[in-house]
């Protein structure tokens, strides 16, 4: 398994870049996180969606379907898209420090 040095800490990733162990994951691992998605500066917006997935993660053990995502922050998929260009999957769960959700491309 490949590791990554985020926020000085040497963790396992698997081959795009997600975390394996959510529970290595800390603030200044997402801001390292989010400059791999070309994500510069995390305002209250993006962390709002980041605690929610890490949040629904912890409870139910997945990441939620894009739909919950939506209806529960309140932001529309174009919101999400703005705040995390490659997408609430590959962008927001990566740097929310979630595994890779299934059916992510």
């Amino acid at each position: 398994m490949p590791k990554m040095v985020l926020a000085g800490i040497e963790i396992e990733v698997d081959e795009d870049g997600f975390i394996q162990d959510p529970d290595k994951w800390n603030e200044a691992v997402a801001k390292a996180l989010a400059e791999t998605e070309g994500v510069t500066e995390l305002t209250e917006d993006h962390w709002k969606v980041i605690n929610y997935l890490r949040e629904y993660y912890l409870k139910f053990g997945i990441a939620p379907m894009i739909r919950k995502l939506c209806k529960d922050t309140g932001f529309t998929l174009k919101q999400i898209y703005d705040l995390f260009p490659s997408g609430p999957a590959k962008g927001a769960c990566k740097i929310a420090g979630l595994p890779k959700p299934t059916g992510c491309v």
